[in-house]
């Protein structure tokens, strides 16, 4: 078993990213990797999910609050494994091995492999990619030599893993209703008050708190960005205690729990009125590493699904051998390879905007912003769909634990919450329409991409870019009430031409296979379904699409 050799597409979308000698690197670190987390971290994460689960140990024999998270080997094991392939660090630091910084495009390629074993520790991993942005940013050269090196460590130094912490009680997505207080002291500032959903906790070295200075206006302009080490120079805790550890449906590998902070030390990190600022675009971040997460899952399920029809006995045939199988399986595999390219292909945009390269326009930052949105709450929505067929494709199967689909189900839910829900998401659509005109640079970006295109196909995508266009017309006069009741709408029909670009491009590039795949994606998205049809494509190209029977270039 290995994640990354068996799916030839990726890679073959990676050659197309990467300059020959980045690929070349990349390729055979993948391919470890690929191995590693097909086996010994699918090992770990299976156990880790049923047996070995985060625990607080509250109190030592003292009777001493010492809010002690305990995990067990096998996860500390992942931990030393994945942050030392340069996950994070080489995001911000040069690889030894080429003499020069990496990106996101491999580290987002790292995050896809490690998902589709554990996602649940790919969120410890999200939230040290965010710590360590905002160190890179944003601090102060005093507080990037005190807490970056260990944050982008790879096995040279003490490893500090990061965690982000933004909800309240009383907050949630309402961030401006925070009430966590900095109080200034002769020596810096330090914190009061309770984080409600703080990730990571225990486990972190170092957390990104926004706290409300005294005196500081209400609302989310009044919030301020803080490096909070979770213990002090001598090992005891840093004025933290943990009330409790969250007892979460899914992703049960990461130690989510409620925070106090009672007196602790806190470091201002950049400017301390654009607190909120910095985190939403950390949050960014996070939101394309959720969008990742759910590719995994997606990945993970669809693979679960392939391998189980191909070796099922039923009614005298493989369950593969059904044409109802093979529609399941053609479209689950066309929406993860285009959902995929979509994704990746956007990613040096992403790199762009989040490096502040020259260059840089504002077209860029809107489109940047409206691309993770739209990507985020789509992809969220298709790993709960695609873990739910891989349990229907096995049947009663597909429900017992001794099978990886129910932990996929479990998981994949929280990716729709993380980092914004569907509504949030929507409103955040609209408002990139209202006052960043992003509707016009996404109409203009999408027709200029399909120009000079013919086709049956293209023409189902200008039929959707024209109704979109008249929605969008009609929101301009709508009420407010109109305006988000539709929004979500909106951000749907978007994601659908966005993807479906990305497919007409694919099939630009001559590859027979890829042809098909985009067939079939566009008639899915596009076409009616109720109509009788004597073309069964999904049936028809189960061979080449789903058994790979045409290579992939490479």
């Amino acid at each position: 078993m290995n994640f990354y050799q068996e799916e030839p597409q990726f890679r073959a979308l990676l050659k197309e990213l990467l300059d020959e000698e980045f690929f070349a690197y990349a390729d055979k670190e993948l391919f470890e990797f690929g191995e590693k987390c097909a086996n010994e971290i699918d090992q770990r994460a299976r156990f880790t999910d049923r047996e070995g689960q985060p625990k607080l140990i509250k109190f030592d024999a003292y009777g001493d609050d010492i809010s002690e998270v305990w995990v067990n080997d096998g996860y500390r094991k992942t931990v030393e494994e994945s942050y030392n392939t340069g996950i994070v660090g080489y995001v911000h630091k040069e690889i030894p091995e080429l003499g020069r910084r990496g990106n996101y495009i491999y580290s987002y390629a790292q995050g896809y492999l490690l998902s589709q074993t554990e996602p649940g520790f790919y969120c410890p991993v999200t939230l040290t990619m965010a710590t360590a942005y905002l160190l890179d940013q944003y601090a102060s050269s005093e507080l990037k030599e005190k807490f970056l090196p260990h944050v982008l460590s790879t096995g040279e130094t003490t490893l500090f893993e990061g965690a982000t912490f933004l909800t309240e009680r009383q907050g949630g997505s309402d961030v401006g209703a925070n009430v966590v207080k900095a109080v200034q002291t002769k020596d810096g500032y330090q914190l009061f008050g309770e984080k409600y959903f703080a990730s990571n906790a225990g486990m972190c070295g170092v957390a990104m708190v926004l706290a409300r200075k005294e005196g500081a206006p209400s609302g989310t302009k009044g919030l301020t960005l803080f490096a909070v080490p979770w213990r002090k120079e001598d090992g005891k805790l840093n004025g933290i205690k943990i009330r409790r550890l969250k007892d979460k449906l899914g992703v049960k590998a990461v130690p989510s729990a409620e925070v106090e902070f009672e007196g602790a030390d806190a470091y201002v990190v950049g400017d301390p009125a654009k607190g909120f600022y910095y985190m939403m675009e950390a949050l960014n971040l996070s939101r394309v590493c959720n969008t990742v997460a759910s590719l995994g899952i997606m990945r993970r399920a669809y693979s679960e699904a392939r391998q189980y029809a191909l070796k099922r006995d039923a009614f005298g045939k493989k369950l593969a051998d059904f044409p109802m199988i093979k529609d399941s399986l053609v479209k689950m595999a066309v929406k993860l390879e285009v959902e995929t390219r979509t994704v990746f292909k956007y990613l040096p945009l992403f790199e762009k905007v989040m490096r502040n390269e020259s260059g840089v326009s504002e077209k860029d930052v809107v489109l940047n912003r409206l691309y993770i949105a739209l990507l985020k709450k789509e992809t969220a929505e298709q790993a709960v769909h695609f873990a739910h067929e891989a349990i229907e494709m096995h049947g009663g199967n597909g429900y017992i634990e001794d099978f990886v689909t129910p932990r996929l189900l479990r998981d994949a839910q929280v990716l729709t919450v993380w980092e914004g829900t569907a509504n949030i998401l929507g409103l955040e659509v609209l408002r990139l329409l209202e006052k960043f005109n992003a509707g016009e640079l996404f109409l203009q970006e999408m027709n200029e991409r399909i120009a000079g295109m013919n086709g049956e196909h293209v023409e189902l995508v200008r039929d959707g870019i024209e109704q979109l266009e008249k929605l969008l017309v009609s929101l301009q006069t709508a009420s407010h009430d109109h305006k988000t009741f539709h929004s979500k709408r909106v951000a749907e029909l978007m994601v659908k031409i966005f993807e479906s670009v990305n497919a007409l491009e694919y099939a630009g590039g001559g590859n027979e296979r890829a042809v098909k795949v985009m067939e079939v994606f566009i008639e899915e998205t596009w076409k009616s379904h109720y109509n009788f049809n004597q073309s069964i494509k999904t049936v028809d190209y189960f061979d080449q699409i789903v058994h790979l029977l045409e290579k992939v270039g490479l």
